[in-house]
């Protein structure tokens, strides 16, 4: 894949379409242009999760989700082409393993929040799960690589360990729900 952009603003979408990356054009409300833009909403949240300083080994991991989900991307500009792979899906397993190694059960559901690079990791986890389920939804009208789907899921999953081992690395403990009774 070697498109480049050299003009930003071509006044062709205002017709209601934009192009993919093989020059047909679909409207803009089209269910591949909306998982593109979700899973383009999804990299740029991780972005601003980085600028809440995570720690070194969190930032180098999701500086490589970033790099993967904008290969995600590309495969889901360009019909047919493919750049995720089960190796993807793998290395998202192996961090989910590593991080969730030393945290305690879940005894109750956990609220969004506590530290700030934690709020964002909860923040990009629903944006995740938006990208896949609008990835589901492209993937009932045209053929979807199935690593894709796979990807978007587990790293839905490992945002939301991330939070957690965010917030015992700051010396938070998670925002347990309780019930109204409790309250």
């Amino acid at each position: 894949m070697s498109i480049r952009v050299s003009i930003v603003s071509t006044r062709t979408g205002d017709d209601g379409t934009t192009g993919l990356g093989d020059k047909t054009r679909v409207p803009k409300d089209a269910p591949r242009i909306a998982a593109l833009g979700d899973v383009d909403e999804l990299n740029s949240a991780i972005g601003l999760w980085r600028s809440a300083a995570p720690p070194a080994e969190v930032d180098a991991l999701l500086d490589r989700i970033q790099h993967d989900l904008f290969d995600l991307g590309g495969e889901l500009c360009i019909p047919g082409w493919t750049a995720m792979r089960d190796e993807h899906v793998l290395r998202l397993d192996e961090a989910l393993a590593h991080y969730n190694a030393d945290l305690g059960p879940l005894r109750e559901f956990i609220l969004p929040g506590g530290c700030p690079a934690a709020a964002h990791a909860h923040m990009v986890r629903t944006i995740a799960r938006r990208a896949e389920r609008s990835v589901v939804a492209l993937s009932r009208q045209e053929t979807v690589n199935p690593p894709v789907l796979r990807y978007l899921n587990r790293l839905s999953d490992l945002c939301f360990v991330l939070a957690r081992f965010l917030n015992r690395a700051a010396g938070m403990r998670d925002i347990l729900w309780e019930r109204d009774d409790q309250r």
